[in-house]
């Protein structure tokens, strides 16, 4: 049997962990990757944190540090923000409560790159949890594909979904975990009528963003969601029913006691 090694990392304000599946003459890359990994999230952590009054996107904010004074990196994210506003229709947005934060791409954006470095490393076969949001690459097992579970974000501890396969990313926004954090950038206040909405597809950047901008519609986001190419999604209103688009049941377990597409 191929071994397993599992990492735990404190950083962002949540905890992402590392699910490695390396063969076993591997081994000897793997702390170097998992070193690498972490000092990647962490740097991303620095450099993008707006709680954190130092942090380049912080001062940036603020005025205090010009886009040209920043690690390049700063405004490769902004463009990737700017992409996504306009994909949405202005539904995402890296304008939050009128201040400079584009939370809503960095952490897909970190965890994608965090799973491309470890496939740098050779280790193709593993899982980067980052908050609930996954990417995964290859297999935990040569017979089998990776499982996600999806939360139900009504009843705590429950399941309401699962994905299954290899090589896709899988991100959820709601109001579970953190609360009402995710505004209509149009009214500035809390959307209404989902209580979560996942998104599976197969760059963790965009997958992040798409699932953010959908629940930022709140209600008009299964029309929306239905027409992107590239992308599934299976969401849960605020009155405990459930809606997928189209393509979903080819990547996650649909529960006939919720379901009402």
């Amino acid at each position: 049997m191929e071994p397993v090694v599992r990492h735990v990392e404190p950083v962002m304000g949540t905890v992402f962990s590392f699910d490695l599946r390396p063969r076993t003459d591997q081994r000897s890359s793997v702390d170097e990757a998992i070193r690498k990994a972490v000092a990647w999230l962490n740097w991303v952590d620095s450099t993008f944190s707006t709680y954190r009054p130092d942090s380049q996107i912080s001062r940036l904010g603020r005025g205090e540090l010009r886009i040209e004074a920043c690690d390049p990196r700063v405004a490769e994210v902004l463009e990737l923000c700017e992409v996504e506003h306009e994909a949405s229709g202005g539904y995402f947005s890296s304008i939050v409560a009128g201040r400079l934060d584009p939370s809503g791409l960095v952490k897909g954006w970190s965890i994608e790159l965090a799973s491309r470095l470890l496939t740098a490393h050779g280790i193709t076969d593993h899982a980067v949890n980052g908050g609930g949001d996954v990417r995964v690459a290859g297999r935990p097992t040569p017979d089998t594909e990776w499982q996600i579970g999806v939360a139900h974000p009504l009843q705590p501890g429950a399941l309401t979904s699962v994905v299954s396969g290899t090589d896709f990313a899988v991100a959820t926004s709601g109001t579970a975990e953190r609360g009402a954090h995710v505004l209509d950038p149009f009214t500035g206040l809390p959307p209404t009528g989902l209580a979560s909405v996942t998104v599976v597809g197969a760059d963790m950047t965009r997958v992040d963003c798409v699932a953010t901008a959908a629940f930022a519609m709140g209600e008009q986001a299964q029309p929306w969601l239905e027409q992107l190419d590239g992308f599934e999604a299976y969401a849960v209103t605020d009155t405990g029913m459930a809606w997928w688009t189209s393509g979903y049941p080819a990547y996650g377990s649909v529960p006939s006691e919720l379901a009402t597409s």
